[in-house]
């Protein structure tokens, strides 16, 4: 009989490559301290990408935002 892990390793290989990594983002995060503020900012960058995957983001290139910054403090 099979243990547990191998079980679980046999069921998440069944998975899709982008379901894989997300359960693994979850496995990492569980054994991390700050596993809470990990989550949070996981699903914050999720959310910018979908932003800018949608347009509903105007991405401005870094040397033009570095630009606008020293300007702005001139």
């Amino acid at each position: 009989m099979e243990n547990q892990l191998e079980l679980l390793e046999a069921e998440a290989l069944k998975l899709s490559a982008t379901e894989r990594a997300a359960f693994a983002q979850l496995l990492l995060a569980s054994l991390d301290e700050d596993a809470e503020i990990e989550e949070a900012w996981a699903i914050e960058t999720e959310r910018r990408i979908a932003e800018i995957e949608s347009g509903t983001t105007q991405v401005i290139p870094i040397a033009e935002a570095l630009a606008q910054v020293r300007a702005a403090l001139k």
